[in-house]
This record gives structure tokens, C-alpha cells and sequence, in this order.
């Protein structure tokens, strides 16, 4: 009984991924995480530190760390980078301002040893508002056709009406199941060969 019990567990475990949601402030993060969780988004305050959800899709349970992203706070990203086995960086598309802020803390991120191999999607975030950026220049912005040394997808979507979080998500569990299970695919779920959007969609590139 006892070899029984030990096997479980490491099943249960092998279905637990970390993701860590990141991105500058005010980008949306935590108003996503209300979204996809069922919560209230119309009333939520800014990140001060951290929280902790878990999440389940399909077969896997996704244990997100969503760090405030303060310019403060900022420094104290890295005391959350290990075992993480997917980044979601957040992008307030409204803000053209800050997108190149954005694209050098992402480029910093990318280079830390300890998320190398980390499924990387972005969100372009806020997309409901008037005047936001297209997912094209969110993704010229972000220099995100340069990067080689991660698995990378942008999506469009809202955190309040929740359009493209789904789509978001359900590629993240995909990728991240098909690096780390032997048989390369999600088993007992959808998630395992999500494909890619016609024109106009999210867009991705293998590294």
C-alpha cells in the first residue's frame, strides 16, 4: 500500500505545472486571473507583492504566482523563477508609452538561466479599449520574432470580457505537456496540438 501511495503522488505531481505571470503594472494580470477563476473583475487592486492561485484545465492543475509589477518590485521577480515552467507576460495594449519598458524587462527575463526552456505566451491584454496597439505591433514592439531560445505565442484578448484567455491558456498547458511528458502530448485532453489561428490571430514560432 505503501508503493501505491508513493505512485499516486508522482502521478498527482507530474500533472502540477507552475506558471508565473508577470508583466508591468497596471498590464491586467491579476484581472485575468479573476476572469478565468470566475471571479468579480470589477473590483480589483493593484499587486503589492504576490498571490497564489491554483488553477485546473482538463487533466492538470496550473499553480500561478502573479507577481506585482511595480518598478520596485521588479527586482524580486527572480525570487519566484524556480521550477517555473511557463512565463505569461502581460501587455497593456492601450499603453504605447511603456511597451518599450516592457520588451527590455522581458528581454532580461529571457535570459535568466533559470527560466531557460519556460513556455513563453503573451497576452496582448486590453484589446476592448479603444486605440489599443494590434497584435502585430505588440509583437514588433516586444522584438518577439527575434527570440530563439524559448517557445513563444501572443494572443490578443480582454481580462474583462474574457475573450482569448482560453485560447491562451489551453496553448500553454499544451506546450508545456508535450516538453515535459514522454509522450509528447497532453494525454486525456485537447490541449496536447492546439492549432494555430487562421491570419490575423495569435502567432508563434518554434525555437
Amino acid at each position: 500500500m505503501g508503493l501505491l501511495t508513493i505512485i499516486r503522488k508522482n502521478k498527482a505531481k507530474a500533472r502540477e505545472m507552475r506558471v508565473l505571470f508577470l508583466g508591468l503594472d497596471n498590464a491586467g494580470k491579476t484581472t485575468i486571473l479573476k476572469r478565468v477563476s470566475g471571479g468579480d473583475v470589477t473590483t480589483v487592486s493593484p499587486t503589492l507583492g504576490f498571490n497564489i492561485q491554483t488553477l485546473v484545465r482538463g487533466e492538470y492543475t496550473l499553480n500561478i504566482w502573479d507577481v506585482g509589477g511595480q518598478r520596485t518590485l521588479r527586482p524580486y521577480w527572480r525570487n519566484y523563477f524556480e521550477s517555473t515552467d511557463a512565463v505569461v507576460w502581460v501587455v497593456d495594449s492601450s499603453d504605447a508609452l511603456r511597451l518599450g519598458d516592457g520588451a527590455d524587462e522581458l528581454r532580461a527575463l529571457l535570459s535568466e538561466e533559470r527560466l531557460a526552456g519556460a513556455t513563453l505566451l503573451v497576452f496582448a491584454n486590453k484589446q476592448d479599449l479603444a486605440g489599443s496597439l494590434s497584435l502585430e505591433q505588440v509583437r514588433d514592439a516586444l522584438g518577439l520574432d527575434a527570440i530563439e531560445s524559448h517557445k513563444w505565442r501572443i494572443v490578443p484578448c480582454s481580462a474583462i470580457s474574457g475573450a482569448g484567455l482560453d485560447e491562451g491558456l489551453d496553448w500553454v498547458v499544451g506546450e508545456v505537456a508535450g516538453r515535459l511528458y514522454w509522450s509528447g502530448r497532453a494525454t486525456g485532453t485537447e490541449f496536447a496540438k492546439v492549432p494555430l489561428p487562421a491570419a490575423g490571430g495569435a502567432v508563434a514560432t518554434a525555437s
